[in-house]
């Protein structure tokens, strides 16, 4: 089971949008997956279509130490697709645990009871660097992080990244960077190929090859509770994330057979 947590502390960079549709394109290449929706705004249980008056447990019941993985997970309409739903009263969440001991193993003790196989697990984290989002660090074994292809792409980048090293240094010493991720690529402008070949040169192998596209396909889907490849599976968006979850294994592969 491999546990990826999507992070980035801006906001609207593709974090949820991609935990959804990189989530079902998985399914799609007959993987089982998990979504753990770790943000108090609920975005990927939304834009799954699940309704608030369907969240009778939550990701928050999880960390209280009220509820199993198991006892707040809901099936999706996608085929494959598990989904353990967030609340707004997710955001009081920290204080209620922050004192407390374990406070920041809280989602891997949780993950480490789960009877569940699953291939993936992905963790939408919120656009913060606060306890939950350290919670999903310290439970997975790498990081995606989107960043979208606009002039202030690098800014706070190199923030994200001293954390993630933080947390590797005090509280996972087996996370490791999964890849960059390029969000909303549009050819048509020369900012995005600048902003593309900044990063690559900074980051080089680090990020993916694949780039996901402004698609109107893409901003549509989640109004209608569904990924985009099942909303327009023929679309430039789809096939960007297809593309995406055959790289993320064909990545897996390669690591497991040098190791």
């Amino acid at each position: 089971m491999r546990i990826i947590a999507i992070v980035n502390q801006k906001g609207g960079v593709g974090k949820t949008t991609t935990t959804i549709n990189l989530a079902a394109a998985l399914t799609l290449l007959e993987k089982r997956v998990l979504i753990i929706d770790a943000d108090p705004q609920g975005n990927a249980s939304t834009g799954l279509g699940i309704s608030n008056a369907s969240r009778d447990t939550t990701i928050y019941d999880v960390l209280l130490d009220e509820a199993s993985i198991e006892e707040a997970s809901l099936k999706t309409s996608v085929p494959g697709l598990t989904l353990v739903p967030s609340h707004i009263d997710l955001s009081s969440a920290e204080l209620e645990i922050g004192k407390s001991d374990g406070r920041t193993t809280r989602l891997k003790s949780a993950l480490e009871l789960l009877d569940v196989h699953y291939d993936y697990v992905l963790i939408d984290c919120p656009p913060s660097l606060n306890l939950l989002t350290v919670n999903a660090l310290a439970a997975s074994n790498s990081v995606i992080v989107p960043l979208q292809c606009e002039f202030f792409a690098l800014e706070g980048l190199s923030q994200l990244l001293k954390t993630v090293e933080m947390a590797k240094a005090n509280i996972n010493p087996n996370l490791v960077i999964e890849g960059v991720m390029l969000t909303m690529y549009d050819a048509r402008n020369r900012l995005s190929d600048q902003v593309a070949e900044d990063v690559r040169t900074h980051l080089g192998r680090a990020v993916f090859n694949t780039m996901i596209p402004r698609n109107v396909r893409i901003a549509e889907a989640p109004s209608f509770g569904k990924p985009v490849m099942m909303y327009d599976p023929n679309c430039v968006g789809a096939k960007a994330y297809m593309a995406l979850g055959n790289e993320i294994i064909a990545r897996h592969k390669k690591r497991t057979t040098s190791n």
